[in-house]
């Protein structure tokens, strides 16, 4: 659920052997596209913010993607593609980006943009934004001429492109004239497909066709978030339903053509309505227990350990009520920084007498250990409630504590409050790789002085050999998990539906999005 969104539900990477689709009912073939109409989309929650430079929730980004562009995006595979960029040169110590511009793309206000408003956007980026720290080596930015915008580093970072590329704080260009506005106080004006139209807060949003978009002509056609995109729709109206049960209905009614974060029970209401096409969406999020560095008991890390090792990830899965998948590794299969089988002891270990050896190696005496959670999510509560029983078989007391989600997230991201592990999902840094996951693996845990850790990191982000950088990422992931900074659940995947008798070409993705959907 959040990394603060990413971490939330709260988005990327890699692998064309991903699997992003599984039909519970049989597909029906999409008539031709054709312009029109407006698409009614049951949605969680209405977003805090559409800031693009200070959103993390995806509730916000699945709304910020239409509206906004950045220099670059990830493609189908979570891989780097050009979007205003027509093309990105690098030097050879990789310390010198420069980015050509496309030409004639228009913000909805219908000036063009150029390298100002990108110089601007990034200015402002680095002023406002909570993710900033990823420009802490930047030397300087420059626009020699209108169509040409160049980043230069300090050190060499090899893998700069792909920080850029995240979908959570995204780096979306902004008109120049909103440089010095505050966070949450810009104008809603971008290059995207589609451009804001109403939003009652509590209620519901709407996006509207930009007709004077301009898209990727080098492109054949759509690629996850980049690519040759086409707005269809007239536009799409984001009904903002928390309940589970009120969005399953809506749909069976007709008050709605999509639905998001279908429950996997509430699913089986669909079987034998042909019209209705339910989506499992892997890979999507990772589940996790953080484990609190800073905290008496836990800095110990054979305290840590102990608790890594009476996980049953069968039973705690179980618990949660949503699909998953077991998982061993921070990265999935198909990333090219996947280590194999390298990570498997630490996972899953259901091994209370390794436990308790290691509570009395650790000289431990029965404190209290808290678990934090929270009453929003279910899912969480309950990962948490099994976790304390195992904790329990092997000797160890142990107290939960359940408060609100916005202070447990804000307890886990400042250390703040008394807690030594609690449970949140990562969705986009899984995805992205290394370069994403590491604010979270320092932030959440309160990672402190680890010089092994610090030292893999230098390495990763230094080495322009990618076989060093795979190298480098085996030590920081062994790092993490043998010292149980993070505690690895299992892959979780999340559940879409839609009227498939109405709606056209609405394609499986981490983002929801409605480019290139049309109705029949």
């Amino acid at each position: 659920m959040t990394g603060v969104a990413s971490i939330f539900r709260s988005i990327a990477m890699i692998g064309s052997a991903i699997t992003f689709l599984v039909a519970l009912a049989n597909p029906i073939h999409a008539a031709e596209p054709h312009r029109g109409g407006s698409l009614v989309y049951a949605y969680l929650s209405g977003p805090g913010t559409l800031d693009p430079h200070v959103a993390s929730s995806l509730v916000e980004l699945e709304v910020i993607h239409h509206i906004f562009e950045p220099l670059v995006a990830i493609d189908g595979n979570y891989n780097a593609r050009p979007v205003l960029a027509s093309k990105i040169d690098t030097n050879a110590d990789a310390t010198v980006f420069t980015f050509t511009l496309r030409k004639g793309v228009k913000f909805h206000n219908g000036k063009e943009m150029n390298s100002a408003d990108v110089l601007a956007s990034f200015e402002r980026y680095r002023r406002v934004s909570p993710n900033a720290s990823v420009l802490a080596d930047v030397d300087g930015f420059e626009a020699p001429d209108p169509y040409s915008f160049v980043i230069r580093l300090k050190k060499a970072n090899a893998v700069f492109i792909d920080v850029l590329k995240s979908p959570v704080y995204p780096f979306e260009i902004l008109p120049a004239e909103q440089k010095d506005k505050a966070a949450r106080e810009i104008d809603i004006v971008g290059t995207g497909p589609f451009l804001l139209g109403e939003w009652v807060k509590d209620s519901h949003l709407v996006i509207k066709r930009f007709d004077g978009y301009v898209p990727d002509d080098s492109a054949p056609g759509p690629d996850g978030l980049a690519g040759r995109r086409t707005a269809y729709l007239d536009q799409v109206r984001y009904n903002f339903v928390p309940e589970a049960n009120a969005r399953v209905a809506a749909l069976q009614t007709g008050n709605a053509d999509v639905i998001g974060d279908v429950p996997r029970d509430l699913a089986k209401r669909f079987e034998g309505q042909a019209n209705i096409t339910t989506q499992q969406i892997f890979p999507y999020c990772m589940q996790v227990f953080v484990v609190n560095t800073q905290a008496a008991l836990t800095s110990n890390p054979l305290i840590r350990q102990a608790i890594e090792a009476v996980v049953n990830v069968e039973d705690i899965t179980g618990a949660m009520g949503q699909i998953s998948r077991p998982g061993h590794s921070l990265v999935y299969a198909s990333s090219p920084y996947y280590q194999g089988d390298a990570m498997k002891p630490y996972y899953d270990q259901r091994n209370p007498a390794k436990a308790k050896a290691l509570l009395k190696q650790a000289g431990y005496n029965g404190e209290k250990i808290v678990l934090q959670t929270n009453s929003n999510y279910p899912n969480f509560r309950d990962a948490i409630l099994v976790l304390s029983e195992q904790m329990k078989d092997a000797g160890m007391n142990v107290a939960v504590d359940i408060v609100d989600w916005t202070t447990n997230a804000s307890n886990m991201q400042r250390g703040t409050g008394v807690w030594n592990v609690s449970t949140t999902g990562y969705c986009s840094n899984p995805l992205l790789g290394p370069q994403q996951w590491k604010v979270m693996i320092y932030t959440f845990p309160h990672v402190k002085d680890d010089q092994v850790l610090d030292a893999a990191y230098d390495k990763f982000y230094a080495s322009l050999d990618p076989k060093q950088r795979v190298a480098a990422w085996a030590e920081i992931e062994k790092r993490v998990l043998d010292q149980a900074y993070m505690i690895k659940i299992a892959d979780m995947g999340t559940m879409r539906s839609f009227n498939a008798a109405k709606v056209a070409n609405f394609e499986p993705y981490y983002i929801v999005h409605f480019w290139d959907v049309w109705l029949k």
